[in-house]
């Protein structure tokens, strides 16, 4: 009867268990408009989880307190700004539950390959945005871990992310627009590991369709792009845009890495008023994407 996948009925049960037990069972009456009878705890989750229509209703429910769900996320290595809203911490868990779902279909058919794809047709233009999308919540995941102002510890961050030859191009407004290059692996890693350690910069990506956009060349590379915000602890200092060239590693288990990358940021006062800080929108194209690889 239960309208959650098998993701999402983990993902829910271990929220609930950090629910104390009188805010439990006013859960499951709610959720069962006391139609079921429960004698203890543990009833009461196995009644909220099977009559719940959907993981977004049960989310959405007063019970299922925001920093309940900011924990869990926090917990599963997904770090968000501490003033996030609980319709956002909603939506960025039914976004994780989802890519969850899907990255194991997608893991399956890149495992099978044992070279890295000649053309477009051997991973579908679906598959490649399932790629894109878990490679960006992975990477930002790492890469929000650096900040100390987050307290959380920080996870294996460094150059072997990306090739020897890997650039950077970092565009930003000072007083005046700057644009600076790094090449290497180690001068990339560490130029990343400054804005999220040093100047304490929290990046938010936004993975809904609007926000990611993923192309792959003839030859093997993938190119995905993301726009975000862009945060120093609680205020919101403006968006980014971010693009990467990905291409396997054949000799370091088939995992993905960084080849180039262009992030460009924007300060909040420097953006019009058509634009959308809480959910950007990426200005990339196609063609404007697959031409970062020339």
């Amino acid at each position: 009867m239960s309208g959650l996948s098998r993701t999402e009925l983990e993902g829910c049960r271990k929220m609930l268990s950090c629910l104390k037990g009188c805010d439990l069972i006013a859960l499951c009456d709610t959720v069962t408009n006391r139609m079921i009878a429960v004698e203890n705890t543990r009833e009461a989750m196995d009644a909220i989880l099977t009559y719940s229509q959907s993981a977004e209703e049960l989310l959405k429910r007063k019970k299922v307190y925001r920093e309940v769900i900011f924990k869990y996320l926090a917990s599963e290595g997904i770090a968000m700004p501490p003033d996030a809203e609980k319709n956002q911490l909603v939506r960025r868990t039914l976004q994780f539950w989802a890519l969850n779902t899907r990255a194991s279909y997608v893991s399956t058919t890149a495992d099978d390959k044992k070279d890295v794809p000649s053309s477009g047709e051997e991973i579908s233009a679906c598959d490649y945005m399932a790629l894109g999308k878990q490679f960006c919540q992975w990477f930002y995941n790492l890469v929000n871990t650096q900040n100390p102002t987050l307290g959380q510890e920080p996870l294996d961050w460094g150059p072997q992310h990306f090739w020897e030859d890997a650039r950077l191009m970092l565009c930003y407004s000072a007083e005046v627009q700057q644009t600076d290059r790094f090449q290497g692996a180690e001068l990339v890693s560490q130029r990343f590991l400054a804005l999220v350690r040093d100047e304490r910069l929290f990046f938010s990506p936004n993975l809904e369709p609007h926000g990611l956009k993923c192309e792959a060349t003839p030859h093997g590379l993938v190119m995905a792009a993301v726009a975000g915000t862009i945060h120093r602890e609680r205020a919101c200092l403006g968006i980014f845009e971010q693009a990467f060239g990905l291409i396997r590693s054949p000799l370091d288990a088939n995992s993905w890495k960084i080849k180039f990358t262009h992030l460009k940021i924007r300060r909040q006062n420097e953006l019009t008023g058509e634009e959308e800080m809480t959910s950007p929108a990426l200005t990339y194209n196609s063609k404007e994407l697959l031409s970062l690889c020339e």
